[in-house]
């Protein structure tokens, strides 16, 4: 067997549990994994020098397709209602074909960092079939240095073969697709997919199973820092304008994505970006946008035109398309990936319904309520079968990677709200003046002034008034914002459609909360949207 690269020789290959290899590429860089991977035919070179790849039928996450080992370990403590379970021996079975079907190729291998803050770190070996998913974790997991390689030791390991096809028979799982989670050996195996995402998903749902028992609160958010140590978290699902909203050029980027909250304040889980690029505009998102005509990064899923440049608009692959690229290719990107205490805590919610105030402020026990509700909306077009516009609630902000039950994380988010007084704040980036269909995107001007007035405090001194559907307090006035558009009734022309578009979503509000009904105190029951309340 063939090795070259940088690696810890008293820590080899035999880690993974795999033997009769061709070769394997150790912690390879940027330039060679592109050469290699544009030889072997993975994927080609855009005109500004970006890597693009294309993914085939799968364009996101096989969320159906992900299992975690229910043993001794895992079945008290996995939330079984949102986790498909997988027995231990169908696994162990998984594992071994996965090792018959590595026998005689050539992989490769990154050694990474899951986490900044150093007690709270986990260590990762990827071994990947394609030398641009070597690329690609590498540009999203933080990279040790070269004397920190020659001593690395993981504690977790990923095996991403996307030739391989499971058995549903044999492997216990639903497809030829298979994400197989061992929490308590801490190996991942994914197969029967090319969609680099699900190897830093599985970082994120270690970490998720293991910092709450130290403490430490995992999140789906991005984070970044004023100059003044004003640091801040944006939570939101997809399109809710997370990425977008958080990379601020007067503002510090902490991370785009992943991060812990603990005694020492928020760190990143990464150390790269895995950023949108659907209707990717140098106007609207000029960071990120630059980024995309770097060396080094990877596109995803992106069309390019006769003379490869990409085509931002052409959904034609998949809307999901994405570019990743190592944190620093954002100009005002923290060096260290940690910061303190956050002041404020923003959810982020694109309401397609129309209903929701541009922002508003959450007391601790409504931040909870609204975290465990994890509300956004689907517009139509965006999915198939999607016509009109349909409410999504993904608990926390990310359900899919969520091992333990919510109200675990709901309750430590809560007590370091109460612990460090941050404020929180709700954000409609969604539609005003109507539903979608009728009334209008949400000005990211508007946004960012009602965000600017958040984060520096301001917005604090403001007059309140409390929403009559949710309760929530809603600034009447914001200096520089039309004050029309901080009431949403007011924005409607036809005030009747309004009131019963609002019960309608506070009635899903409510039919979705059902389920925690029993995990939480009174005082977050008391924080559901007021006009159900008061119709009981």
């Amino acid at each position: 067997m063939d090795e070259i690269g940088t690696r810890n020789p008293d820590c080899g290959i035999e880690t993974t549990g795999l033997d009769g290899l061709s070769s394997v590429r150790w912690n390879l860089g940027e330039a060679e994994l592109i050469e290699t991977a544009i030889r072997r035919g993975e994927g080609r070179l855009t005109a500004h020098g970006a890597f693009v790849a294309t993914t085939g039928k799968h364009t996101g996450r096989s969320a159906k397709d992900k299992f975690i080992v229910r043993d001794e370990m895992t079945d008290p403590a996995v939330w079984w209602d949102n986790n498909a379970a997988m027995e231990p021996d169908a696994f162990e079975r998984l594992r071994e074909d996965f090792q018959a079907a590595a026998a005689g190729r050539d992989l490769f291998v990154q050694d990474l960092i899951g986490g900044a803050d150093p007690e709270n770190a986990i260590r990762v070996r990827v071994v990947t079939e394609y030398a641009w998913h070597s690329l690609f974790i590498r540009n999203l997991l933080i990279r040790p240095s070269q004397d920190e390689l020659r001593d690395f030791v993981p504690e977790m390991t990923i095996i991403d073969l996307p030739s391989f096809r499971a058995d549903p028979e044999r492997h216990g799982c639903r497809t030829e697709t298979v994400i197989g989670v061992d929490l308590s050996r801490k190996i991942v195996l994914i197969g029967g997919t090319s969609y680099a995402g699900e190897m830093k998903k599985s970082v994120f749902t270690a970490l998720n199973f293991i910092l709450p028992e130290k403490g430490v609160m995992p999140m789906h958010c991005s984070a970044n820092v004023g100059p003044d140590g004003d640091g801040a978290v944006f939570f939101g699902l997809s399109g809710t304008g997370k990425t977008t909203l958080s990379a601020d050029p007067r503002r510090t980027l902490i991370g785009d994505d992943e991060h812990g909250w603990g005694e020492n304040g928020v760190f990143n889980f990464e150390g790269g970006c895995y950023a949108k690029t659907i209707r990717l505009s140098p106007e609207a998102e000029p960071e990120i946008f630059a980024t995309t005509r770097r060396f080094g990064t990877v596109l995803e899923n992106v069309v390019l035109d006769e003379n490869r440049v990409p085509d931002f608009d052409d959904g034609s692959l998949t809307e999901n398309t994405r570019a990743a690229y190592p944190l620093h290719f954002i100009p005002n990107a923290s060096d260290t990936g940690v910061d303190g205490h956050p002041r404020n805590i923003i959810m982020l919610t694109a309401d397609a319904f129309g209903v929701l105030p541009p922002i508003a402020r959450l007391t601790p026990a409504e931040a909870m309520y609204h975290f465990l509700s994890g509300y956004t909306a689907k517009v139509a077009g965006t999915e198939k079968g999607v016509t009109e516009p349909e409410a999504t609630f993904s608990t926390c902000f990310g359900a899919p990677f969520m091992p333990r039950h919510p109200a675990e994380y709901g309750n430590l988010l809560r007590d370091l709200i109460a612990q460090h007084q941050v404020d929180c704040w709700l954000v409609n980036t969604g539609w005003t003046g109507g539903a979608y269909g009728t009334g209008h995107r949400m000005p990211i001007k508007v946004t960012r002034a009602l965000l600017s007035a958040a984060l520096d405090g301001s917005l604090k001194d403001a007059e309140f008034r409390a929403d009559p559907n949710f309760g929530f307090q809603v600034p009447v006035a914001v200096e520089g914002v039309d004050t029309t558009i901080l009431d949403p009734r007011t924005t409607w022309t036809d005030k009747a459609a309004y009131d019963a578009q609002a019960a309608r979503l506070v009635s899903m509000f409510r039919s979705n909360f059902a389920k925690f009904e029993d995990h939480v105190d009174v005082e977050v029951m008391q924080a559901a949207p007021a006009q159900a309340l008061a119709a009981e």
